[in-house]
């Protein structure tokens, strides 16, 4: 079995588009193909200057690939497309 992607969430407490956006993830109906952090930009002073007015910022195996919006569709294709053996190069 591929490695799950390491997909990290750049949100804050209280942020309605951060929820929208965990809410199209889940409704991608991909979740088995990666593991989801969330990172709370008020801990960090690097990334409250970093993400402070772009938040939610999807990044995806280190790379940033959504912000701000995403659809289900979108996500799931995006995922899939890099979990698939021609997405992979191992």
């Amino acid at each position: 079995m591929a490695e799950k992607l390491r997909i990290i969430l750049y949100t804050k407490a209280e942020c309605g588009l951060c929820e929208e956006m965990k809410q199209r993830m889940l409704e991608a109906n991909c979740s088995e193909l990666y593991e989801l952090l969330e990172v709370d930009i008020e801990a960090d002073a690097q990334l409250f200057t970093q993400y402070r007015y772009e938040i939610p910022v999807l990044s995806v195996n280190g790379v940033e690939a959504f912000r701000h919006r995403l659809s289900a569709e979108e996500f799931r294709v995006y995922v899939t497309s890099l979990s698939s053996p021609a997405g992979s190069e191992s």
